[in-house]
């Protein structure tokens, strides 16, 4: 047989360590995850940390350091796809980065422990537990602070309702009105509304970017005028 041929019991003590020092870690990361009821809790951390250190203890008995940066490459890539999986669009919210920023870095805390750098992956998983934990007060009272347009960065949608006969040539108003108050438009779509008859909604959503409130309540002011608009309002997103 083979396998009796190619094993090696320091070899084989080698990958259990490496195995184990990821278990390990990956847990204490996925634990702080599910106490805080997270999509991607303890098992899912263990198993990306676990999986990425098989991997990488894999390719250094087969190919040394060379085989495993290759493929320490993949599996960066490979937890890109598994993260987007978490991420979802509500709008114009999205929620799940921190969950997918977190299953990235446990991969890289496997990493680490299949390339026999325990210590590094202990240090990893300290900071990355620290960036779930300890900025959470900083987080929280950054919130807090009432919300300026003037100074911060948000999605912006500028909303107009109309009849259906007139939303061509009006679409094509709001976007050049925005671009003459330079703010550019990002997209541009018309929405019907249901049990509304005949009306359309317009919605255009800005580059991201800072606002003058003043100059928006303007713009919004001058479209109302405009005949056929029922109404045109502006809101903004700070989620994305």
């Amino acid at each position: 047989m083979r396998f009796l041929a190619t094993f090696q019991t320091t070899d084989f003590f080698d990958t259990l360590f490496s195995l184990a020092v990821a278990f390990v870690l990956g847990m204490l990361i996925g634990a702080e995850r599910q106490y805080r009821t997270r999509a991607a809790g303890l098992r899912t951390n263990v198993l990306v940390a676990v999986g990425a250190a098989a991997f990488v203890d894999l390719a250094m008995h087969l190919a040394g350091a060379d085989g495993a940066v290759r493929v320490i490459a993949y599996v960066v890539s490979g937890i890109g796809f598994l993260g987007a999986g978490v991420i979802m669009k509500e709008g114009m919210n999205v929620r799940g980065l921190n969950t997918a920023a977190t299953l990235w870095s446990s991969a890289a805390v496997g990493a680490c422990a299949g390339a026999d750098m325990a210590a590094q992956a202990v240090a990893v998983t300290v900071f990355v537990i620290a960036g779930n934990t300890l900025l959470r007060p900083l987080v929280n009272a950054i919130n807090r602070i009432p919300f300026d347009e003037r100074t911060s960065e948000a999605t912006y949608s500028v909303r107009l309702t109309a009849g259906s006969a007139a939303a061509d040539k009006l679409r094509d108003h709001l976007e050049e009105r925005l671009e003459q108050a330079n703010y550019p438009v990002a997209d541009v779509e018309v929405e019907t509304l249901e049990h509304a008859g005949d009306k359309v909604e317009i919605v255009a959503t800005l580059v991201s970017t800072a606002v003058e409130p003043d100059e928006l309540d303007i713009v919004i002011a001058d479209l109302e005028r405009r005949p056929g608009v029922d109404h045109a309002s502006w809101e903004t997103s700070t989620k994305d």
